[in-house]
């Protein structure tokens, strides 16, 4: 087989898991408002009560994104998508995209979520101000793995941000939400039933 060939049926698989992860997000862009604000208070919720190092940054933060439901797939080339709330004081101030493209050793599908904890007035401005954040540019994002959260407090806490990646059962690794692009849904942009 011909070098040429070969990256051919690569990229022809890598849409094809794509493709077949888009019918699942195809459901999830799908859901109503409501479904997804209770996604995501879900999913804060369940993080906050298993982890203290979360609660202890909730309790400080003065935004809040959440994405429930991430779906990743990929074969030497891949991606991940999912939607969610960015909330402040317990409301809801806007719908947002999460999206990410990878390449390289990478085969099968996963979903996973994320809360992203917005500690600082220049990570709140920047969400609202940006047409666009991709993370690692802009505010200081840390992500916190189980290492980190033993050692977080309340009196600790100095950067912009702090990120939890998670799955139905608890801190995920391996997973990087390095390079994902958040924006900002507008309606006009809202699938059926938004």
């Amino acid at each position: 087989m011909t070098n040429a060939r070969a990256l051919f049926y690569s990229l022809f698989l890598s849409v094809a898991v794509i493709a077949g992860s888009g019918a699942v997000v195809g459901t999830a862009q799908a859901a109503g408002q409501e479904d997804l604000k209770r996604d995501s208070d879900n999913a804060q919720a369940t993080l906050v009560r298993t982890n203290p190092a979360a609660a202890a940054i909730a309790r400080s933060a003065r935004a809040v994104l959440i994405f429930p439901n991430i779906v990743k797939a990929g074969l030497i080339f891949g991606g991940s998508y999912g939607e969610g709330v960015l909330e402040q004081g317990g409301r809801v101030e806007g719908y947002y995209n999460s999206v990410t493209a990878s390449w390289g050793l990478q085969a099968g599908a996963q979903s996973y979520g994320y809360v992203v904890f917005l500690m600082s007035k220049k990570a709140e401005d920047y969400i609202h101000q940006s047409h666009g954040w991709e993370i690692g540019v802009g505010p200081t994002v840390v992500i916190v793995d189980e290492g980190l959260a033993r050692n977080l407090s309340s009196s600790t806490l100095k950067d912009d941000a702090y990120a939890f990646i998670f799955d139905q059962q608890g801190l995920m690794a391996g997973v990087s939400i390095e390079g994902t692009k958040i924006s900002q849904i507008h309606p006009g942009q809202k699938q059926s039933g938004r």
